[in-house]
């Protein structure tokens, strides 16, 4: 049973929905899709152990709210978010949340799950027994799936404290996922130039869309310490998004490939499906 119950819009419609038609029970998921037990409905509660229940005013109270998680803390429903110099949040898809930021989304979640996406562009790159970097750690599904695709280490970097935050309150990732893989608050740009040179198999770069706060990580200046920290033969995933302008003969792909090229990098080729390119150290 779970130790933290989480709602959201599409489960309490569900909850809701039994109760208007008298059910005594229901088989739903209040840990983010990761298990459906089935819970008891007593007149106006939703019983969820022993000791612990959440009445369905309360649930009516947010049922409108969507695009937000709740987790039931101390007898409170609290919202999953963080509201500081950005507003960020864990918004429910069909499989593992993605994170928001400002409106928006840090993970691909149209026509693929969060955790798809981070299994497929770890495995392009991952070869077992490596040793794997991971820039932008986010809510750590790259550097869970290295590891499921045979890594033998990850460092995870990330920048923002409230990102790492979140990322504690996921039920997708706990204790026992951190097996391996060393999480670092830290600036990529800044921890990079700390590495040694050739300690890396595999790279996984994955970084917030290109904006003028993040040029440096699609920058000449970073992909040459990428290039340095890699082993030779060593992979690297750069996922940059955009396909429609790859077809559009836009220039922003095209000059990331020209400056990976200018660092060292061969064999480049984009995936479309993953929105990203792939590169090795020659």
């Amino acid at each position: 049973m779970a130790t933290h119950f989480y709602f959201h819009f599409q489960v309490i419609q569900q909850i809701l929905d039994a109760a208007q038609k008298k059910q005594e029970q229901i088989s739903v998921s209040l840990d983010l899709n990761l298990s459906t037990p089935v819970f008891k409905i007593d007149k106006d509660l939703l019983v969820l152990g022993h000791d612990t229940s959440v009445s369905l005013k309360r649930l009516t109270d947010i049922s409108m709210i969507k695009n937000r998680i709740f987790m039931l803390k101390q007898d409170q429903l609290i919202p999953v978010e963080i509201r500081e110099q950005t507003y960020m949040k864990l918004v429910p898809t069909d499989t593992a949340p993605t994170l928001e930021i400002d409106g928006v989304k840090m993970h691909r979640s149209k026509d693929i799950s969060p955790l798809e996406d981070a299994r497929l562009k770890t495995k392009i790159v991952v070869k077992k027994g490596a040793r794997v970097l991971d820039t932008c750690g986010g809510l750590g599904y790259s550097a869970l799936y290295a590891i499921k695709n045979g890594a033998r280490e990850v460092i995870s970097t990330e920048k923002s404290q409230s990102v790492m935050q979140l990322r504690a309150m996921n039920p997708w990732f706990g204790p026992e996922d951190h097996d391996n893989i060393t999480f670092l608050h830290a600036d990529i740009t800044d921890f990079i130039n700390t590495s040694k040179d050739e300690f890396f198999d595999a790279v996984i770069h994955d970084p917030p869309r290109f904006s003028s706060a993040t040029g440096d990580l699609y920058g000449k200046v970073f992909y040459t310490s990428l290039y340095r920290v890699l082993k030779k033969g060593g992979q690297l995933f750069h996922y940059t998004g955009t396909p429609k302008r790859i077809k559009n003969n836009d220039r922003f792909v095209k000059n990331c490939i020209q400056r990976l090229e200018n660092c060292g990098f061969g064999n480049i080729v984009f995936h479309d499906h993953l929105q990203g390119l792939v590169a090795k150290r020659q």
